[in-house]
């Protein structure tokens, strides 16, 4: 029957609605009004709901001739069920009286729940005929579920009737069923451990025979125990059943999204940091051996000492052992790149002690000179580097595989591959190993894989690489070989010759011509000379492209001489135009590797221009015929005749044949390798970006510690306009409380030169200063306006003479200084604004304040505030060229630089349980990350009374950490150190590691000149700690200082072969203040860039010199026009660019029009520019590549200009005059073009342009969602001339507009609103319809009860969206479209003003479509 269901509504376009006149625009007939009013834009359209309607309905009604067997035994099933739960009922309640008759107390306790269940029945069964409309998409699964426990509950029966339901009922006589309910009655069971009385008296027994009879045969209560263990194991069974698994309750997804898939698990529970384990999985299976390590140690050392260029001789092997010993912590320890950082510093640092004089008196005096061998950086590229050795080693060992099975084939050992093996050093180099294997044995690996059958060690694809050379071995078995091999040379000695490797190997010229010697050497295979010397010439070329000595030569030849070239195609040609991104590379020519190296973000553009179909970019040798002329030296015979010649050319060609193979071959691999070196390279940027923006201590008030944190009263116009609009303002307490916030309408400082009083809100934004005493001002927006609002602040303060909090100078008199404001970094506060997350820690606080809460937020601690987005931290643009990249490469590199100053600044734990934003810290901390920062929380919430030292994280019954994580993260995790605490631990609220503790109360001791008795004396009495806590009670930190640490170091690395040296001044450090804020000071002065690009969104490239742009006129004077850009800054045009000579500007412009200006200047600090509007200057295009920046080489100008030519000639061809109309959204591109152009814009964002309909049609572009615009088509009515704009403007028929304004604001604008409720609603998911369609079965097969309906876009039919339901588990998957007007939304053509309005009208239409199925009964 689902053949019957029509699952998709189908509606048509918007542009193709309806058909209007041509002269006058109105609708030719097509109108209905049986929609409320609504014009239908199509018949059709109405048809295919009326169908739909009828087809779901279909759905509901039930055929009986369909009805099937299993069907009808159900339902007596169902029947006689009822009938015997009436009947248990009525044996319970008969039981009861018997026993209240011979004086057996009943248990009255069981009496209310049947009751209650017998009262819940006949709802539940109302419940199980039909559901409620209401319900219908939102009942709730429990109660369900709870009734059906109840109900299996209540079927359980004794042995007698266990068999009941596998034998169906018959139909019987009256005489024949009451015989049937005697025999039942005689068959009931009864109450265990009770005679049954009723038995004994229809026997016709007496009290005393009774009596006798029990005597003798027992009451049966003997036997309850076997019974109490039948209880028993049926209880437990129920147990069993209550105990669901998180798998039977939640989605896969959903369990994914909140880590608890038995991978996550598994991985919370190894003790291995999280982040090693999630690096490390694909290589899981890799062992290394100690060799291995070595060669790793090596390997990696070769790589990172390339990119350190200038090391001295000397530190080469110094800079190779702390590589290795690095590797050592990373691999064997299990330790984290923070920890080592920051715990064995001395690794990581070459110290030499150097002479440099005398002391007075005589003794030498010393100085350590002291290099830094590794940075933070070269750690993480060390993590890396092992990972990507770890697949080097998987590879190679899966090669070896390879080759000691064709060796177990009878196949004498290769010496070419077993010279070659040891030297190769990447993946390339393995490759080249493995085409080689291929190409020799492709035989014997397609035999060894037939006889694996294909299951094991990847055999199947193994065969298939083997049977694609499997053509070579024909030759190779056939007479053509005789031929290769006249060739006299071997391809791995042409190679030889070519590296320069050994004894130069010379060919030997055969007695017969080649074309002779083909004619010999014809067989079966190849049955003419011409075939069988054809057939040589490949086989040596691939003989030729498969040596990997060759391999080697021309990949190190092309790394020396390659050059990148970029042409455009075909499809680039028209939409690379001269303002188009792409341009700077369009005719890019002759780019050395050094260049591209320069430049990584340009080849990467190149790259995804290339993706697109817009150019080709082409790695080519720069002298290729030299390099080939080169090789045929190496393989020609010095021989004069004609045989030899004829044998050196065939040489030559088959060398020319091969080298242009491996071309194409090597082109390919140092593109990617080129990709991959650009996307690291950006990378770094990025983090090196991130960690400047992460290395902010929270800004310091004056005379505080650095360090503390401020209160701040924060202000935010927004996007508004000053004066205008109204300024939201917070004030967050320096414990991070929002304590008060509100809005200021007039703010404006007063003027009492001028007599002009303060804005009405000033008196009440100094009453909130006074009262709250913030410590610091921050302002910020997304409007130049802010800049005003910021000037009025700093002049209210100083009128007011509004202060910070007053703190001693250095004369220790108490003084204070002005209040400070400063513009804060919003890149966080504006996603934080429109989050969810914001929404549920500050409900029904207006966006604008939840911006400004981010902002007080940011300056209070920005790390908290970067680690808080999570994932989401790529959506802020750190650097320009970081949307090059792939996501997840962005994600690690941001990754790091948190882990790195997370572990530098620590985490208090026990803020960490109350702290959110604190708590988000955890998934940065060495050994933890997401899973075990979760299983730390939860441990240490529920078990902090126990847990008050670092050792017990470690140790003891609720310890969270296993040893290797604890080992990571115990110098991160800090516990506040309580004085009146005998149990606390100083030490345990520093950034000493607990391996270093009894170093620093050996410091502790010797600063306090305790001697060994002293020591042991009050160590026992107080504990390990005691002699940290003296030192700190008396407040002796600073005799540490008079330490000589040298004297420390110098013992532990002679007595315990420990470098400590680093670690004992972090001690001294540490002693005197723990945990001291060491990141730099809060920015406050942000770069004028930042601040441009913050206020204005436009950055160096989206606005620059030369570039033509839409302005509005504000003022016009006989001298100059002053205006406003798009982006809110000012612009003036000065005489003589205002217009031509002659031309009095009031003529020419007024107020409030719009006009193109061509940028002469940018002023980013003033936020003004200097414009013309002189129209040559206007019409001039702009162009983002300045050619002269390239050398005479590296731009191709000639086909430039052949293609500007070409398009102007196919412009005049085309003979179409070209729309213009004066409006600042207007562009002249095409419909691809406008999508390219709106792509990184905003939802709702609009591009008008020509119409290919003609000069009387317009098109409106506009961006519905990431990737789908919609395109409509604007008929313009009323129109004077071809050129003007229409006085009306029509859009499908049915809407008319004045002009574009209006059209855009209640139109499109109206559309995109709705298009952002859609997408903001609960029920909206933004996924493909197959995904949703998956998701649906996916929900509706784990909750078999319910029914489900969710949205998600139409990417098909922009301003569309799907209405995906399925209405139970067995129902069928159903789509209608959902249609956006400017008026809401439109769901089988009937509108609904919001979502709201539509989900009812859904709900109400499909209970209206199953009624009417229930209503017309079952179909014959």
């Amino acid at each position: 029957m689902d053949n019957f269901v029509d699952d998709a509504a189908i509606l048509g376009d918007e542009e193709d609605e309806e058909s209007f006149d041509e002269e006058n625009g109105e609708p030719r007939s097509r109108r209905n009004g049986a929609n409320g009013g609504i014009e239908d834009s199509s018949e059709e359209e109405e048809d295919d709901d009326e169908e739909a309607a009828a087809e779901v309905a279909a759905g509901f009604i039930v055929d009986e001739d369909e009805e099937d067997d299993d069907s009808r035994r159900q339902r007596r099933r169902d029947r006689k069920k009822r009938r015997r739960e009436e009947r248990e009922r009525e044996d319970d309640l008969l039981d009861e009286e018997d026993l209240d008759l011979i004086g057996i107390p009943t248990r009255r306790e069981d009496a209310e729940p049947k009751l209650k269940r017998l009262k819940r029945g006949p709802r539940e069964d109302r419940e199980e005929r039909g559901t409620g409309l209401n319900d219908i998409f939102g009942a709730s699964e429990d109660e369900d579920d709870l009734a059906d426990r109840r109900q299996a509950r209540l079927d359980r029966r004794g042995a007698q009737d266990e068999f009941d339901d596998f034998i169906e009922e018959d139909v019987f006589s009256d005489e024949e069923q009451q015989r049937q309910r005697e025999d039942e009655e005689i068959a009931r069971p009864r109450r265990r451990g009770i005679a049954d009385l009723s038995l004994a008296e229809d026997a016709g027994l007496d009290e005393q025979a009774m009596e006798d009879f029990r005597e003798a045969f027992g009451d049966g209560t003997e036997y309850n125990f076997a019974l109490q263990a039948e209880d028993d194991a049926e209880y437990e069974e129920l147990e069993r059943e209550k105990q669901l698994n998180l798998k039977d309750v939640f989605e896969p997804s959903q369990l994914a999204e909140k880590l608890l898939t038995d991978e996550d698990n598994q991985i919370r529970n190894t003790d291995e940091p999280e982040r090693h384990q999630l690096a490390r999985k694909p290589y899981k299976h890799i062992e290394l051996s100690e060799a291995d390590f070595k060669e790793e140690a090596g390997w990696i050392a070769n790589i990172i000492r390339i990119k350190k260029q200038g090391m001295a001789a000397e530190l080469q092997e110094p800079f190779r052992r702390a590589v290795a010993q690095v590797l050592e912590f990373m691999v064997h320890d299990e330790y984290e790149v923070p920890f080592i950082f920051q715990n064995r510093k001395d690794h990581l640092i070459h110290a030499v002690r150097r002479q440099v004089g005398r002391n007075e008196d005589g003794t030498p005096r010393y100085e350590m000179d002291a290099n830094k061998l590794l940075t933070q950086d070269d750690l993480w590229a060390i993590f890396e580097s092992d990972l990507r050795f770890r697949a080097f080693v998987e590879k190679r060992q899966s090669i070896n595989k390879i080759y000691e099975d064709v060796k177990t084939a009878g196949v004498e050992r290769d010496t070419i591959y077993d010279e070659m093996l040891p030297q190769a050093q990447t993946l390339e180099e393995l490759q080249d190993l493995q085409d080689y294997l291929y190409f020799q044995y492709a035989s014997q690996i397609a035999d060894v894989a037939a006889t694996a059958n294909g299951t094991a060690n990847g055999t199947t694809a193994i065969r298939k690489k083997a049977t694609a050379t499997a053509i070579y071995a024909d030759v190779r078995a056939s007479k053509a070989y005789h031929i290769v091999r006249a060739f006299g040379i071997t391809a791995d000695a042409f190679a030889k010759n070519a590296l320069g490797e050994g004894i130069k190997t010379y060919a030997e010229d055969s007695t017969e011509t080649p074309d002779n010697l083909a004619d010999e050497c014809i067989d079966q295979e190849f049955p003419t000379g011409a075939r069988a010397l054809r057939a040589a010439r490949s086989m040596f070329a691939e003989e030729l492209a498969t040596s990997p000595r060759l391999r080697k030569f021309l990949r190190r030849s092309i790394y020396i001489d390659a050059v990148v070239d970029c042409h455009r195609t075909d499809k680039g040609l028209r939409r690379i135009t001269e303002d188009h991104p792409y341009y700077e590379f369009k005719y890019l020519r002759n780019q050395k590797l050094s260049d591209i190296a320069r430049r990584p973000d340009m080849f990467l553009k190149m790259l995804k221009a290339e993706q697109e179909g817009l150019v080709d970019v082409k790695v080519r040798l720069r002298e290729p015929d030299r390099l080939r002329k080169d090789l045929h030296r190496h393989i020609v015979t010095d021989a004069y005749s004609s045989v030899a010649d004829a044998w050196n050319d065939e040489r030559k060609n088959v060398v020319s044949t091969a080298f242009e193979k491996l071309l194409t071959i090597m082109s390919r691999n140092v593109k990617e390798n080129l990709k991959n070196e650009c996307e690291d390279s950006i990378a770094l940027d990025c983090r090196e970006e991130f960690s400047r923006k992460l290395d902010q201590a929270p800004y310091q008030p004056r005379g505080m510690k650095k360090g503390t944190i401020p209160r701040v009263l924060v202000l935010s116009l927004g996007g508004g306009t000053s004066g205008r609009d109204p300024v939201s303002w917070a004030y967050v307490s320096d414990d991070g409380r929002v304590l008060e916030n509100g809005r200021f309408t007039e703010l404006a400082p007063g003027n009492r030169e001028r007599g002009l009083p303060d804005g009405k809100d000033v008196e009440s934004f100094v009453e909130v200063v006074r009262r709250r005493e913030p410590e610091i001002i921050g302002v910020s927006g997304w409007t130049p306006e802010t800049r005003r609002l910021i000037a009025n602040l700093e002049e209210i303060v100083k009128n007011h003479d509004l202060r910070g909090a007053p703190y001693p100078d250095d004369d220790d008199r108490e003084r204070s200084d002005p209040l400070e404001v400063v513009t804060v970094n919003d890149e966080v506060a504006r996603l934080y604004q429109t989050s969810v997350k914001a929404r549920e820690q500050h409900p029904g606080m207006p966006q604008l304040t939840l911006y400004c809460i981010a902002l007080a937020k940011y300056l209070q601690d920005p790390l908290k505030e970067y680690a808080s987005l999570g994932k989401d931290i790529v959506s802020v643009t750190f650097v320009p060229a970081q949307t090059l990249l792939p996501q997840e490469k962005l994600l690690k590199a941001f990754e790091t630089s948190l882990v790195d100053y997370v572990n530098m600044v620590g985490i208090d734990i026990d803020e960490a349980v109350v702290d959110p934003a604190t708590a988000n810290l955890l998934t940065y901390c060495a050994g933890l990350g997401p899973r075990k920062a979760q299983h730390l929380l939860k441990a240490y919430n529920m078990n902090s009374s126990e847990l008050r030292t670092r050792e017990s994280l470690l140790i003891g019954e609720h310890a969270p950490l296993s040893p290797k994580v604890w080992a990571n993260a115990a110098s991160t995790l800090y516990l506040r150190f309580e004085q009146a605490d005998d149990q606390a631990e100083f030490l345990d609220n520093t950034r000493i590691h607990p391996e270093d503790y009894d170093i620093a109360r050996k410091m502790a001791a010797d600063a306090l000149e305790l001697d060994e008795e002293d020591i042991e004396a009050e160590t026992k009495e107080f504990g390990p700690g005691a002699i940290v806590r003296r030192l700190i009670k008396e407040d002796a930190q600073d005799r540490v200082n008079d330490l000589v640490l040298d004297e420390y170091a110098d013992q532990l690395e002679k007595g315990y072969n420990a470098k400590k040296r680093s670690t004992l001044e972090n001690i001294r450090a540490e002693l005197n203040d723990p945990y001291e804020e060491i990141r730099s000071p809060f920015m406050i002065k942000l770069d004028e860039r930042d601040i441009f690009t913050m206020f204005t969104h436009e950055t160096k490239e989206s606005l620059q010199k030369g570039m033509n742009v839409p302005m509005h006129i504000k003022r016009v004077t006989e001298a100059s026009v002053e205006g406003k850009l798009d982006c809110g800054i000012d612009a003036f045009a000065m005489e003589g660019e205002t217009t031509e000579p002659g031309v009095n500007p009031k003529s020419a412009y007024a107020p409030h029009q719009v006009v193109q200006a061509h940028i002469l200047s940018i002023d980013r600090k003033g936020f003004m520019a200097i414009v013309s509007l002189r129209e040559e200057k206007t019409k001039r295009p702009f162009r983002r590549v300045d050619t002269n920046d390239y050398g005479h080489d590296q731009w191709d100008d000639r086909q430039e200009a052949n293609d500007r030519k070409m398009l102007e000639q196919k412009t005049d061809a085309a003979g179409r005059v070209v729309r213009v109309v004066k409006h600042p959204l207007f562009k002249q591109m095409g419909a691809k073009q406008a999508e390219e152009y709106l792509g990184s814009m905003n939802r709702g964002d609009i591009v008008i342009r020509p119409s290919s309909k003609g000069q009387d049609h317009l098109a409106v572009t506009w961006k519905v969602a990431d990737g789908v615009f919609q395109h409509i088509d604007v008929l313009e009515l009323d129109k004077e001339n071809e050129f003007t704009l229409g006085k009306t403007l029509r859009v499908g028929g049915k809407y008319n507009y004045s002009d574009l304004d209006e059209l855009i604001v209640l139109h499109v604008k109206a559309m995109a609103k709705k298009v952002e409720e859609m997408m903001n609603n609960e029920k909206f998911q933004d996924k493909s319809k197959a995904a949703l369609d998956e998701w649906l079965t996916t929900y509706t097969n784990a909750n078999p009860k319910r029914s489900m309906y969710q949205f998600c876009i139409n990417r098909e039919k922009p301003g569309n969206f799907h209405l995906c339901f399925k209405a139970g588990q067995q129902a069928k998957l159903m789509d209608w479209n959902v249609k956006v007007i400017p008026q809401g939304f439109q769901l089988m053509n009937q509108p609904y003003p919001d979502m709201r309005n539509l989900c009812n009208g859904f709900k109400l239409i499909f209970g209206n479509m199953q009624n009417a199925a229930i209503a017309m009964g079952p179909r014959r």
